[in-house]
């Protein structure tokens, strides 16, 4: 088979560090990138070959992206998904699909979708008017979710034992039993359009309780063969009913129980997946591209145990970004710093993360905790240096 070079001319709205770390290995596979970000100067602009200065939810800026590139991708899922469907009608290419973005974007019908296709998931009520009497009437513990717009811990609220009304999210949302679980798993999974499917290994995820954000992340979970077994499925079970394209992270709850429920899907590459690029045959990145560009998927083997960390902007950062203790964690063994290139830093803000990669899981856990006590993200005001 003939391909041209280049392979694709691949458009990627959003130009924040998913992005960034995409254009490597799209340079890789000898694809030209162009970015729509709102932000002059953004992580993934300062690396691809143009970028275009518009918001996401401006159809004249999605169809100049569009127009100007063979296929189109997102590495952010606050977009307006009307225009995009109206360019897919168009004959524009855009994956993954605009009106299962648009699914995913509403945290209620994903559950819905999730609970339609056989999926286990925790129970849930669409909460249109939030209010105390609805919430205890559902039963005490539970979860509050917005159904448009939180990520990152944001748009999330639980109420354990009493609900507290100035706690209560006055947005349209859902309510979720709270899952009494074990651990937090994620697995990424790829599928392209001829419907290959290929897992990760199962990951265990460890929550910054402060701003309730993915700070540890363990590769390979510490779970049992079999159950990392259901959890691979049970995750390309989920894309497939999705009928999804592209990189996907699934986020899982095991329960105290054993059983595993879907707890919400990503359609892109995903946080939990950044220690594949040091750690397995083919990183979540490549392998993005290879499913939407029409490429086979890649190997999906774990070559080294890794653990992940997010380096996050400290509790009282502001301004221009400082960093501490650079010099002193490279100098460990099998460690890689990845820095987003962002100019700003504030509180708990992801400004990069750090890859260790070790001879078994102990070891580079001990050498995550040395990495955390060295390196940190601060900042400082100069001039007029909004905060």
């Amino acid at each position: 088979m003939f391909r041209r070079c280049p392979i694709a001319r691949l458009g990627i709205i959003g130009g924040g560090q998913l992005a960034r770390m995409m254009i490597p290995a799209a340079t890789q596979l000898g694809c030209e990138v162009v970015i729509l970000d709102p932000t002059p100067d953004s992580p993934a602009g300062q690396l691809a070959s143009a970028q275009i200065v518009g918001n996401f939810d401006d159809g004249d800026s999605l169809r100049a992206l569009a127009e100007r590139c063979d296929l189109t991708t997102f590495d952010i899922e606050t977009i307006a998904t009307e225009p995009l469907q109206e360019l897919a009608q168009a004959g524009h290419v855009i994956l993954p699909a605009p009106a299962l973005l648009a699914v995913i974007q509403d945290k209620l019908i994903q559950k819905q979708c999730l609970l339609d296709a056989g999926i286990p998931t925790a129970d849930f009520v669409a909460l249109d008017e939030p209010n105390a009497a609805a919430m205890v009437a559902f039963g005490l513990p539970l979860v509050q979710k917005a159904r448009r717009g939180g990520y990152d811990g944001r748009g999330v609220a639980v109420f354990t034992d009493v609900v507290i009304e100035e706690r209560i999210l006055p947005v349209p949302s859902l309510l979720e039993r709270y899952v009494d679980f074990r651990c937090e798993l994620a697995v990424m999974v790829a599928r392209s359009g001829n419907g290959e499917t290929r897992a990760y290994p199962v990951v265990e995820m460890v929550f910054d309780d402060r701003a309730n954000v993915l700070d540890l992340l363990l590769a390979p979970a510490r779970i049992d063969p079999d159950l990392a077994r259901r959890a691979q499925r049970l995750a390309e079970q989920t894309v497939e009913a999705l009928n999804g394209v592209g990189m996907f992270g699934v986020e899982l709850f095991l329960t105290r129980g054993g059983d595993l429920l879907v707890n919400e899907v990503a359609p892109r590459t995903h946080n939990s997946g950044h220690w594949t690029i040091e750690a397995c045959r083919t990183s979540q990145f490549e392998q993005h591209l290879r499913a939407i560009v029409g490429l086979p998927l890649g190997d999906t083997t774990q070559h080294s145990p890794a653990v992940m960390l997010n380096l996050l902007g400290e509790p009282d950062a502001h301004g221009d970004v400082v960093i501490e203790g650079l010099d002193e964690a490279l100098a460990l063994p099998g460690v890689a710093v990845h820095l987003y290139g962002k100019q700003t830093v504030r509180p708990y803000r992801k400004m990069g993360h750090v890859t260790i990669t070790a001879v078994d899981l102990d070891t580079a856990l001990e050498l995550a905790e040395q990495v955390r006590a060295l390196l940190r993200i601060t900042g400082r005001i100069t001039g007029t240096q909004p905060l």
